[in-house]
């Protein structure tokens, strides 16, 4: 009889190997993501037709809509990015949406095409940078830190570009309008959201602060969520907007 013959089997549990239960779960995951696979990556093509085919950001609600139910968007929308970081376009995330641009170390090829604005005044500059640091804020708030009067020309040239919107109404006397930076500031500026603004060493290195400013002197935080309306804020009505001339006032029969 061979040795063979005379050996002992060893019993072998499988539940006492140590580290059993985590290989377990995580060959479980590895088949739930091969399953899914297929899925996801149909999605981010179905995404990637959606925000081609738009003139305008496409934000992560509105693909969730037409995406398929339990398709995790966000995860998606970085996979597609990803595919895109090293071609002409890049997808580029603007806000709380996606759009395609082109690529920034290729955009001198577009200098032709594209179509020269008027540069804004220093005024206008000044203006648009209170916005943007201390939204919400009201003309008489931003007449206060220029220390100058704003003219309403000033305001309405930054809202004819659509950088700057009327957010509100302070509610205090008089109920000033408020004023805020827009989605289109965001992408011309090439931020992800209004938090990306340049901070005040990074302005100061970039020459736009003077290295002599006042011990006190601070750059206000932005807030999160520049579309929020404040405590001290109401929302624009219909009769606001009217008053605006934003909208056509309603016309009523006799």
């Amino acid at each position: 009889m061979s040795e063979r013959a005379n050996a002992s089997v060893i019993p072998f549990n499988v539940e006492d190997e140590p580290g059993q239960e985590s290989f377990s779960e995580d060959l479980a995951e590895q088949v739930q993501n091969l399953a899914e696979r297929p899925h996801m990556a149909e999605a981010v093509r179905m995404a990637e037709a959606i925000v081609f085919a738009s003139a305008e950001p496409v934000s992560e609600k509105q693909l969730a809509a037409r995406l398929p139910d339990g398709i995790n968007v966000a995860l998606a929308m970085r996979e597609l990015q990803r595919i895109y970081a090293r071609r002409g376009v890049n997808l580029v995330r603007v806000g709380d949406a996606w759009a395609f641009r082109t690529a920034g170390d290729l955009a001198f090829l577009m200098s032709r095409d594209t179509v020269q604005q008027r540069k804004l005044s220093r005024a206008a500059l000044e203006v648009l940078a209170i916005i943007a640091y201390h939204q919400p804020v009201t003309r008489a708030e931003i007449e206060d830190i220029r220390g100058v009067e704003t003219s309403k020309g000033t305001l309405d040239t930054l809202l004819e570009t659509e950088w700057v919107r009327m957010r509100g109404r302070r509610k205090t006397p008089g109920r000033p309008v408020t004023y805020g930076t827009t989605e289109t500031f965001l992408d011309h500026f090439a931020l992800e959201e209004i938090r990306d603004l340049p901070g005040m060493e990074e302005l100061k290195g970039a020459g736009l602060l003077s290295g002599r400013m006042p011990s006190n002197f601070s750059i206000p935080q932005p807030p999160a969520d520049p579309d929020a309306l404040t405590e001290d804020e109401d929302p624009l009505t219909d009769i606001d907007l009217e008053e605006l001339g934003l909208l056509t006032p309603r016309v009523t029969e006799d």
